[in-house]
């Protein structure tokens, strides 16, 4: 836990510390909204740490044990049902999807969530079929791509930076732990050499079914334009009132987080009582991580919806109305690279690529890649709101490029390049970086809807190439032992019913 408290405050002080420059000797904030972020700040250091360890000591361990279980079943309609009915079901509560619902006005939240959900149970499924089957995942992603661009010529232009964003938002804390141990345990089962690439690339897949799903929608729903819900500013003058704020916001996320958890507890239950029967150390270790976990996730909520959301649309429209409003390219530049590393997911990406790759690909170089590739996608997110350059610009030929390095960048480096875009789009990035760039919007008298959405998007798309770039080099260095072969030698010390114990 000690550990776990260090991690969470190197990666939320310097945000907070961003923000109170700003505030201090920039652009004054009203003392209700910066309390607000400050206690929020907290509350996100205190759940990040909970979140972490209650991630580590029982989502992994889940999703490990249920994949290769649910392989050596051999039972394909089981397990195809199943990767549907998870990522279904996981995604309907997914609290990053509700954040960006409440924002698309135009359509009913229930038809987009629905729509969305429908998307990542396809897709996980045809992950699962992927992995069994043995198809190269560069394969299934230019094929699902290629349909994501012909949809693109046939959707309304008001409707495509929603449909990108919300790629990003559904793989979020929640599900990334969950949905990565499962593809650990899938082919953990399998003793090829090419089931050390098929690990990874499940949250990938999963970040595209959203994007198709809402596409399709915008064709089918047509409505009039994709209004958007203006972002409340708390009016905070003491700190009963503060208090009452944050209390108010609680039971949200308490609800929430327990409809997220429960399809998984459930479905594990069953596992549990049919096939796996582990011994009640294992099941004690189980249960004291989920706790950890939904306190932590709550809090965490919490702290970034009641104290960040509004801080970043507050920040955003006060820095663009400066006379030199170019200045909220480097300042979001700065506050995407530190961002980053308040993600909880990312964590999570880091120890496993590290664990699973025997040290081959270090966490803190694939943290730095992600914080320099997230920086870069915010200044071109600022650029195209003060100039409402259309995100076609940027997403088409950014994915393009992506795509096609995945011709020459070693699998394993683009399998986790392709998770790493969903994994890095978290509840910050929905509730911090979004806001900030619809208030800058909103300043700047731009169309909110097509300038300022598609930061999550950015956001999920620069880690595609970044990463990939640090394959190539390391494909050009010509290491000792590559981290395919690595990762290859890790899963094959696994067998059947043997995952190995953190």
């Amino acid at each position: 836990m000690k550990n776990k408290w260090k991690e969470a405050v190197q990666a939320v002080l310097p945000i907070m510390g961003i923000v109170l420059v700003l505030s201090f000797f920039v652009t004054p904030v009203p003392a209700g909204i910066l309390l607000s972020f400050l206690f929020g700040g907290l509350m996100l250091i205190i759940g990040m740490m909970l979140f972490s360890l209650g991630a580590e000591l029982s989502m992994e361990t889940m999703g490990q044990r249920l994949g290769s279980k649910l392989t050596a079943s051999k039972k394909l309609w089981l397990i195809l049902l199943l990767g549907f009915l998870l990522g279904f079901i996981i995604t309907i509560a997914e609290p990053d999807l509700s954040v960006l619902a409440n924002q698309v006005a135009a359509i009913p939240n229930r038809v987009l969530i629905l729509s969305v959900a429908s998307g990542v149970g396809i897709f996980l499924l045809l992950g699962f079929l992927r992995m069994l089957l043995g198809i190269s995942l560069r394969l299934m992603l230019w094929i699902s791509y290629a349909l994501v661009f012909l949809l693109v010529i046939f959707s309304p232009k008001d409707f495509l930076a929603v449909a990108f964003d919300s790629g990003g938002v559904t793989t979020g804390p929640m599900t990334v732990p969950f949905i990565m141990a499962l593809g650990v345990g899938v082919s953990a089962i399998r003793s090829d050499r090419k089931a050390a690439d098929d690990s990874f690339g499940l949250v990938a897949l999963s970040s595209v079914g959203p994007i198709i799903a809402v596409l399709v929608l915008s064709l089918i729903f047509r409505p009039d334009s994709a209004a958007y819900q203006e972002t409340w500013l708390p009016d905070v003058e003491h700190s009963q009132e503060l208090g009452l704020l944050f209390l108010r916001t609680i039971p949200t996320y308490l609800r929430e987080i327990a409809l997220s958890m429960l399809p998984i507890i459930l479905i594990f239950g069953v596992f549990q009582v049919v096939t796996l029967r582990l011994e009640k150390r294992t099941l004690l270790r189980i249960g004291t991580g989920l706790l950890y976990t939904y306190a932590g996730l709550v809090i965490f909520l919490t702290g970034v919806n009641a104290g960040f959301l509004p801080t970043g649309t507050f920040l955003g429209s006060r820095l663009a109305a400066l006379p030199c409003r170019w200045i909220i390219v480097p300042l979001g530049m700065l506050i995407g690279y530190f961002i980053v590393k308040a993600e909880p997911a990312i964590y999570v990406l880091m120890r496993q690529v590290e664990e699973i790759s025997n040290g081959a690909i270090k966490g803190k170089t694939l943290q730095r890649s992600l914080c320099f590739s997230v920086a870069l996608s915010i200044g071109i997110a600022m650029i195209r709101v003060l100039l409402g350059v259309s995100i076609l610009w940027f997403i088409i030929p950014g994915y393009a490029i992506a795509l096609i390095l995945s011709l020459f960048t070693p699998r394993i480096f683009t399998a986790i390049a392709f998770d790493s875009g969903g994994v890095a789009s978290g509840p910050m990035t929905a509730t911090f970086l979004l806001p900030f760039a619809m208030g800058a919007c909103l300043s700047l008298g731009g169309n909110v809807v097509t300038d300022a959405f598609g930061v999550v998007a950015m956001v999920a798309m620069t880690p595609l190439l970044a990463i990939q770039v640090l394959g190539l080099l390391s494909k050009l260095r010509g290491p000792k032992k590559s981290a395919g072969k690595a990762l290859s030698d890790s899963l094959s010390g696994y067998q059947n019913d043997e995952i190995i114990e953190l």
